[in-house]
């Protein structure tokens, strides 16, 4: 993949994130993403009926958690522990994600859920890295 300008990867996403809200540490606890009809992902994704992929609305989740001061870096993501989609993300949709943060014994973990204006499209939870290397 080609790096971007932030020197992440290119992803098959392209909507940005718009950060909503930080707790006390700096780590986004809430964020948006327009989802275009343009996105590159749409082309030939259920013709007829186009479906945002849920591997998209992880990398949506995943580009949330890592924006800002006090994130994990990109590469720090260790494991995606859970991924439950329970409603269609569709052309036009405004994603919002919500997270809730937490230590462990393992480093930081991200519990972030997805919803749409017809409802929650998805519960997510990540395990990232801390400095230490931990995972």
């Amino acid at each position: 993949m080609t790096p971007t300008a932030t020197g992440r990867p290119a992803g098959p996403v392209r909507a940005g994130i718009e950060v909503l809200d930080r707790d006390e540490d700096g780590r986004v606890t809430a964020a948006r993403a327009g989802i275009a009809a343009t996105e590159p992902v749409f082309a030939g994704h259920y013709p007829h009926f186009a479906i945002f992929p849920g591997v998209c609305v992880l990398e949506c989740v995943h580009r949330a958690a890592t924006d800002g001061d006090g994130a994990p870096a990109p590469a720090d993501l260790a494991a995606v522990e859970s991924a439950r989609f329970s409603g269609a993300v569709l052309p036009g949709d405004t994603l919002d994600i919500t997270l809730r943060w937490r230590r462990t014994e393992h480093g930081l973990r991200c519990d972030a859920t997805t919803a749409t204006g017809r409802g929650k499209s998805a519960t997510v939870r990540l395990r990232y890295r801390t400095l230490g290397g931990a995972s």
